[in-house]
Order: structure tokens, then sequence, then C-alpha cells
């Protein structure tokens, strides 16, 4: 019958591309969205498609989506972390409401559903938990102070619980995909306040999430899919991987720069906490 899985996020997007493609593979899914009824074409095509109604922040549907698995499939093997959005806004622009908005969804809710199936993996003696972060999980992006410190946070809970569980048997993977064809640009929330003085590295910042979906190099949903069917299938998988060749021009150069700053604050002596004699 294949993998079970239970997937968040799927009412468009990148979680909705791989709800189908599990579908087609034949594996056992649990596709979840806030309104299920948005799922209804995929089920009329799949009827074996299981849903339910899960909005990540509500601890009760949580807990209901994770028995509902527990019950048709007899366990998980693969959760998949993909529900989120992104809050638009410097640092100074967004309030606290904001700000714990977006913590709420992508970051309390993906630890309070992984803290869920932990237990089921820990029994089973296997399961694979996989967080989609973004390239913006290691590049700050001015104007997206808050998605960027969601996900960033969502990098450090990820990593912390590969470090934690691998013993047990159990897999983590963070997917950091760079842009690609969804709705993410058009449903960017803009925080209440806006200060006219960031405009300069803000404005077209917001113009380029508005746009993404006209460029022709756009990443399709459909890589998205591949590339976490895949990784769930090795026996061995990568804690992190970027999907996108944009994710990899990004990571790498934010990578490369921070082996440079690293390497000349120890040439320094900075590290020691004063600087090194000069000659």
């Amino acid at each position: 019958m294949g993998r079970r899985w239970l997937v968040t996020g799927c009412s468009t997007g990148l979680g909705r591309a791989l709800a189908q493609r599990l579908a087609q593979e034949g594996e056992q899914v649990l596709a979840t969205a806030r309104d299920p009824r948005t799922l209804a074409d995929l089920t009329d095509r799949h009827p074996e498609l299981l849903t339910a109604a899960l909005d990540v922040r509500d601890p009760e549907q949580c807990e209901a989506a994770v028995a509902r698995a527990q019950a048709a499939f007899g366990g998980i093997d693969v959760l998949v972390n993909n529900a989120g959005f992104g809050q638009f806004g410097t640092v100074e622009e967004v309030s606290d409401a904001e700000l714990h908005g977006q913590f709420d969804t992508n970051v309390y809710g993906p630890w309070r559903l992984t803290r869920l199936v932990l237990p089921l993996f820990r029994a089973q003696g296997h399961g694979h938990a996989v967080f989609v972060s973004s390239v913006a999980g290691q590049v700050p992006f001015p104007g997206l102070s808050a998605y960027t410190a969601s996900k960033f946070a969502l990098e450090g809970l990820a990593e912390t619980l590969a470090a934690e569980v691998a013993h047990l048997g159990v897999r983590v993977t963070l997917v950091q995909p760079g842009g690609f064809a969804t709705s993410y640009g058009s449903s960017t929330v803009l925080p209440e306040q806006r200060v006219d003085a960031y405009e300069a590295v803000a404005g077209p910042m917001l113009v380029g999430i508005r746009t993404m979906n006209e460029n022709p190099a756009i990443n399709s949903p459909e890589l998205f899919a591949d590339a976490v069917f895949h990784v769930a299938g090795m026996a061995n998988p990568p804690l992190r991987l970027p999907v996108g060749p944009d994710a990899r021009e990004y990571l790498g150069a934010a990578y490369t720069a921070r082996t440079k700053e690293f390497d000349d604050v120890t040439a320094a002596g900075l590290h020691l906490g004063r600087p090194s004699a000069q000659p």
C-alpha cells in the first residue's frame, strides 16, 4: 500500500502538488487544509486520498489529524510540515500581533504537530519528519523580517530534532525551496504599519514577490513534489535539501559569505575577544 503520509497545507501550491504526486504513486495520504473543500477535485480524481481539516494553529485539529491518520493507516511514516504563509514588513513595521501570527503558523504549528507524531515514530522505530523551509531560512531578505525569522527558527527546530532522534531511527529533512509558481507572492500579508524610510529596500522586494510568477524560469511545484517524494525514499536522507537552481545559487552564496566572515574574524583574533596585533 505504500508509505503512510500526513501532509499539511495542501490547498494550493507545493502541498497540493505533493499530495497529487503521492496519490498518483499509490501512497497512503492524509492531505490536510484549513478548508478541506479546496481538496475536492483531488479526491474526485483520487478517491483513495483522505482529507482532514487542519489549521496548524489549532491544537485540537492537530490532534484530530494525527488520530485520523493513525486510525486509517495504522501509523505515519512521513510527516510533511508544509503549511505556512508570508508576513511582509521590516523589523520596525511588523507588530507583536503580526509577528506572533507568523510564528504561530510557521514555527509553533510544525512544532506542535511533530510533537504529536514523534510517539508514533518512536513506537515504530522509524519515521521521517520533513520541514518545508525556504532559502529564507538561511538568506535574509529585506522586507521579509518576520518570515525570514520564522524560517531560521524552523531550521533550528529541525536541526536540533535531527540530533535528538537519530538514535531512534527517525530521520529529519529540511526542504529549502527557491522561488516557485505558487500563490505565495499574491497571498503575502502586508503589515498594518508602513514606514516610508524603508521603501528603498522593502519596496523592490515586495514588487519582486508580487510578480514572481511572471518569471518564465520560475520553478514548477511538480519539481518540489518530485524532490520530496524521492528524498523520503532514501535510507539516509540529507538534513538539508535545496530545491531549484535558484535555491542552490542563493544558499551557495550565503554559505560562502559566512565562511569568509568566519575566517576574517578568526584571522583578526576577534574570537578571542580582542583584535590580533597588526604589523
